[in-house]
């Protein structure tokens, strides 16, 4: 999960996407679009998206503000701490977008209040061990999946 240029949740929020995590959705994201990632943590998550041959917008801004570029889609491992808000602003957006976030975030009453059977789940391979000062753990004691919206997947649940 990444930081803001706010107090998000302090320490509860430095938990970092790893690059596999991309690498495994990476033939689920158009390559013809510009992936707005903007949440930006120790930097990352952008690189890797840059990596795997994508536009990236990566920045050390606030999301919740207004943005000064354009971009296609959201992708993106919200702080946990304020995924209630990220929900809310990406409604307000209406954009594209994947967020990695844990499996129960699906019966939140802040996802149903703003997509209500609206939203495709891609649930990765296996579990996905967060990166934490630089190292990776080696468990991780909850599951996670992309939640996704207009993405026009064939399925609303993907398996990988």
């Amino acid at each position: 999960m990444a930081g803001l240029p706010f107090k998000a949740g302090a320490r509860d929020d430095e938990w970092f996407t790893p690059k596999s995590a991309f690498e495994d959705i990476a033939h689920l994201i158009p390559k013809n679009k510009i992936i707005y990632e903007p949440f930006y943590g120790d930097g990352s998550s952008g690189e890797y998206l840059k990596e795997l041959g994508f536009e990236v917008e990566h920045h050390y801004i606030d999301f919740f503000e207004p943005t000064p570029f354009t971009y296609d889609i959201i992708i993106t491992n919200p702080p946990y701490t304020s995924k209630s808000r990220t929900f809310k602003r990406l409604r307000e957006l209406d954009v594209p977008f994947m967020l990695l976030v844990p499996v129960a975030t699906v019966t939140k009453q802040f996802l149903k209040k703003h997509f209500i059977n609206q939203l495709q789940m891609v649930i990765p391979s296996k579990r996905i061990h967060f990166v934490r000062g630089g190292e990776q753990s080696k468990s991780s004691w909850f599951d996670v999946c992309w939640l996704c919206y207009k993405m026009g997947f064939p399925r609303d649940i993907t398996y990988l």
